[in-house]
């Protein structure tokens, strides 16, 4: 899968027998290669195309950990938690919890692994470079890889328009997407608050949690419209990752469009909803706004 990226590898995570921890761990290993190979890559055009490359194996491996999570959360083996109802919920799918919320416990359960660095490690990997120049690294990083992500997912569906059973694999892939793009961003959310010396409070989960409200909320950590971090430990907060990852999910199926147009529209599509949720992070935060291409 590749060096996970020199960083601060948030620790957590559920116990070793709980098919929900198990995928989440998975998916946060996906993460930190995805990273890692990136960075690995060279200049801008070698790292498009190994980022494509990369995004193809590594959704491959997402899918995987999201079939894994939906078999335990069938099953009952995902542990109920806060926001997070047991396999007999009401309204439930055969047993099951639904899409959006089996995608927002596996964010959740990935979040306090994912690989965010701090300031300090982020100077050092740049060295003589502005907190701007940094930021635009960070973004442009993050951009390329959703963007690869979705080329990715949209390149799966193509095969499948030639082989109609398959088709029934389509939904999980969606659900890959959403929430392995998904963590990425949350990596850029972190780095970019680390960046800006407004890192969340708190332990490793606590602050993985912050992330992870920023994100849903797109708003940094501690303004006004971010709902506030304890917001986000309990219902509530689980609510609002489901509706955030529910509506990026409908978004991606324009990676569904037949041949290779859904690739492109996949690609565009999440390449756009990155730098626009930096955009208005780098406000909230007061880091330079993106430079001029």
């Amino acid at each position: 899968m590749g060096e996970p990226v020199e960083g601060e590898v948030l620790d957590g995570g559920s116990g070793p027998g709980d098919g929900l921890g198990a995928a989440g761990r998975a998916l946060a290993d996906a993460v930190a290669g995805l990273l890692g190979r990136d960075d690995k890559a060279g200049p801008a055009g070698a790292r498009r195309s190994a980022g494509a490359r990369a995004a193809g194996s590594v959704l491959t491996e997402v899918i995987s950990a999201l079939a894994g999570a939906a078999r335990s959360a069938d099953t009952g083996g995902s542990r109920p938690g806060p926001g997070r109802p047991g396999p007999d919920a009401k309204g439930a799918k055969g047993g099951g919890i639904g899409p959006g919320g089996l995608l927002s416990d596996l964010l959740d359960a990935a979040a306090p692994r994912l690989p965010i660095r701090d300031a300090a490690r982020l100077r050092a990997a740049h060295p003589g470079a502005t907190d701007g120049e940094i930021a635009d690294v960070l973004v442009a990083r993050a951009a390329r890889l959703t963007a690869g992500v979705g080329a990715a997912t949209g390149g799966l569906a193509a095969a499948q328009w030639f082989a109609p059973p398959t088709l029934v694999a389509v939904p999980l892939e969606l659900g890959a997407q959403t929430v392995l793009v998904a963590a990425v961003e949350v990596v850029l959310v972190g780095e970019l608050h680390e960046l800006a010396g407004r890192p969340a409070p708190g332990d490793a989960r606590a602050r993985a949690g912050a992330y992870l409200a920023s994100w849903t909320t797109q708003r940094a950590v501690g303004t006004g419209g971010s709902g506030g971090l304890l917001s986000m430990l309990g219902t509530a907060g689980a609510s609002a990752v489901r509706r955030r990852l529910t509506r990026r999910m409908a978004r991606s199926t324009t990676s569904m469009a037949p041949l290779l147009l859904g690739a492109s529209l996949a690609a565009r599509s999440n390449r756009k909803a990155t730098v626009t949720l930096a955009d208005r992070l780098r406000a909230d935060l007061h880091l330079p706004p993106a430079a001029t291409p």
